[in-house]
């Protein structure tokens, strides 16, 4: 557990000093949120104004934890190997394993806040969710399968690319994209055909659509994906991507040097 425990706190401790990072997981879904519920659904009835409010909030505590999996896991594995990090691990008798999962741990602190920050300013503004308590557990067990869907994609850009720049670039790019194609800027109603149809395999999507579901109701989700098929189609794909990112990650970042 020590190796674990002090990967996990280095991680937090770099998440947390470097301001871009903290902008761009936290500040950023947060400003969305604004724009979102100011202007885009100002002119709504005051009966439904909170639910579409929250219907604006619930996408951006999505992209936070996308942005985090995606983007800022690759930038700490590259700059660790740029830094030259990797190879004094390499040297010690430390498994990557071990490393792995306190990187994970060091994320998933880091992603709780940002998605409760985001939550708390879509809630002081108006926003309003479902609290009961079978919801909140609903809606724990999606928030965590988007974390590791996230994480997974960014494992995998993690130990494909290199340079921290390119790193960085190809997880907000593949962010932005798959959550614009995804349902998370735009209603699940108004996408395309074809876009509806990659948003019912994609997990991240999946996730961002049972929460609408369970917190601000069946009116803003587009779709119900809270049932056996989609659900069973977001674990096992996110599984598949997670178990593929610690593989190349495990022998690629530490096995091929």
């Amino acid at each position: 557990m020590g190796q674990i425990t002090a990967t996990m706190e280095r991680t937090i401790k770099e998440l947390v000093r470097e301001k871009t990072v903290l902008f761009w997981t936290v500040a950023w879904p947060i400003l969305w949120v604004l724009i979102g519920a100011f202007s885009f659904v100002s002119g709504a009835p005051e009966d439904i104004l909170p639910y579409m409010r929250g219907a604006v909030t619930v996408p951006m505590m999505v992209f936070a934890l996308m942005i985090a999996g995606m983007s800022n896991l690759p930038a700490s594995v590259a700059s660790d190997r740029e830094r030259g990090m990797l190879n004094k691990l390499m040297s010690m008798p430390v498994s990557p394993w071990r490393d792995f999962a306190g990187r994970i741990l060091g994320l998933a602190t880091f992603s709780v806040i940002a998605v409760a920050a985001v939550a708390a300013v879509g809630y002081s503004i108006g926003a309003r969710f479902d609290f009961t308590a079978s919801a909140l557990a609903k809606a724990l067990g999606f928030l965590v399968l988007v974390f590791f869907a996230s994480t997974g994609v960014g494992t995998l850009i993690a130990s494909l690319i290199k340079p921290v720049h390119g790193a960085i670039m190809t997880g907000v790019g593949i962010s932005v994209i798959t959550a614009a194609i995804g349902g998370m800027f735009t209603p699940y109603e108004y996408l395309p055909d074809f876009i509806q149809n990659f948003a019912k395999i994609y997990p991240v999507s999946i996730g961002n659509s049972a929460l609408k579901y369970i917190l601000v109701g069946a009116d803003y989700a587009g779709y119900n994906p809270l049932n056996a098929t989609q659900i069973g189609l977001a674990v096992s794909t996110t599984a598949i991507i997670v178990a593929a990112g610690v593989i190349i990650y495990s022998r690629y970042c530490w096995m091929r040097r």
